[in-house]
């Protein structure tokens, strides 16, 4: 697929963002074409498609890590389940369940990045991600060579893995007839996909800042821990999809004048859900990534913390008062700038205070505080439940580590990030991390210099 395509330039972050972007658009255009009500797609190493109606329409074949299984342990839920395959198409119950597609396990051997292929009646097209770090792309190849050759290695993996399923494939593209020419769909999928980037939530990407040898990360994860960060982003990736469609959607809603007042508010209600959870999950996947593949060290700015956390207060103050939790916060006058990144501390401040609320009940407060500390400032969370506050105490919410970089709390099940992922991100800009079991988290950032 790479043949005659220039070499990418773009880093693993900005490569998936581009993913996600072709990804909307592809489904938009398979959505509207009715006509095409039959169709195969193949894909690695998670299903790419998420469309319950294209899901319903297309048969589907998918290489996904061994991984998966032990998640579906874990969950208890059906992420990529067996059962689907051989579903009842018309399973009244479940209407999900017809949604059908055959799962294959990826080798170790086999590449971690995502690809698509997907064969219908009008449209034939291929997506992939490819190249290392630096030098990643984007590739969309729809000529029908290409693609004869693309399915071509694919069934004969399909023989090596089952058989019958090669079968199951050939008799699928035999039904649709002889590939055709997608000849305008470059002309319209580039433009689109770049309407597309335009218009989706920036992404949150965090570097490693200069860290001391012994507090670096390993270069490497390895084995069993590298294939759970791989399996983390992707389901980040999986989770952060649908939601920014959703979004887009109910922003073109919020754009009518003929809508109640009661459903714009309900409509704007669901669009800060959504964009509250595409930046959580988004900080979950920059976890995982710096934790398996720590970056250089990046330059940090002069950055004005008091006047960010004043603009932020009334948006989290907002937050927090849905889930029926007080917020309060104390900036000093006068407070010097600190060196961060400011474009990648905002989205991380939120993340923050989402992480020490989360898993508040109603009735907690959480406290904010910024103040001098030497040559630092020190930045503050407390967090307290109606019970604390009564007997005037802090106690730690009971936390119990799930891997590298999610922990859970054990009393409500609220997923959050880790500590030591907690740290590092901070760290990626600038801050250095204490939590302390009577005092919170607490966060010190370097004073910038006078000019």
């Amino acid at each position: 697929m790479a043949e005659g395509v220039p070499e990418g330039k773009a880093d693993d972050a900005h490569a998936r963002r581009l993913w996600w972007g072709a990804l909307e658009v592809l489904q938009q255009r398979l959505l509207g074409d009715n006509s095409s009500l039959e169709g195969v797609w193949i894909a690695a190493p998670l299903p790419a498609l998420y469309a319950p109606e294209l899901l319903q329409r297309y048969r589907g074949w998918v290489w996904a890590p061994e991984a998966l299984t032990l998640l579906n342990d874990l969950q208890g839920s059906t992420l990529l389940p067996s059962d689907l395959i051989s579903a009842p198409t018309g399973a009244a119950e479940e209407p999900l369940l017809s949604h059908r597609f055959q799962r294959m396990t990826l080798r170790a051997e086999d590449s971690q990045d995502p690809f698509l292929l997907v064969i219908t009646n009008n449209l034939q097209v291929a997506l992939a991600l490819q190249g290392h770090e630096g030098q990643r792309r984007l590739l969309m190849r729809s000529e029908p060579s290409l693609l004869t050759g693309v399915l071509r290695l694919v069934e004969q993996r399909l023989k090596e893995d089952d058989p019958a399923q090669a079968e199951g494939l050939h008799q699928a593209l035999s039904d649709l007839g002889p590939l055709q020419s997608s000849g305008d769909l470059a002309l319209h999928f580039w433009p689109e996909l770049a309407q597309r980037l335009a218009s989706m939530a920036p992404t949150v990407t965090l570097r490693t800042a200069n860290e001391s040898p012994q507090d670096a990360p390993p270069s490497h994860a390895s084995g069993e821990i590298d294939a759970e960060l791989s399996l983390l982003e992707a389901i980040a990736h999986e989770v952060r999809t649908p939601l920014a469609t959703i979004r887009t959607l109910i922003r073109s809603l919020l754009r009518r004048r003929d809508l109640p007042e009661k459903a714009m508010e309900r409509l704007q209600q669901i669009d800060t859900e959504c964009s509250e959870q595409i930046d959580r999950f988004g900080l979950i996947f920059q976890a995982a990534e710096l934790q398996r593949q720590p970056e250089g060290p990046s330059p940090l700015a002069r950055t004005d913390l008091g006047a960010m956390l004043r603009l932020l207060s009334p948006i989290w103050t907002q937050q927090l008062k849905r889930r029926g939790v007080g917020f309060a916060m104390t900036v000093a006058d006068g407070m010097p700038p600190v060196l961060s990144d400011p474009s990648r501390l905002e989205p991380m401040l939120g993340g923050l205070v989402d992480r020490c609320s989360r898993s508040l009940p109603p009735g907690s407060k959480l406290l904010l505080t910024l103040e001098p500390a030497g040559a630092r400032l020190k930045l503050q969370l407390i967090s307290r439940t109606p019970e604390q506050i009564a007997a005037q105490t802090i106690d730690p919410m009971p936390q119990e580590r799930l891997g590298p970089v999610l922990s859970w709390n054990t009393d409500t099940g609220s997923l959050q990030l880790s500590q030591t992922a907690t740290r590092r991100l901070l760290e990626s800009l600038g801050g250095r991390v204490t939590q302390r079991r009577d005092r919170g988290l607490t966060v010190f950032f370097p004073i910038a210099e006078q000019c």
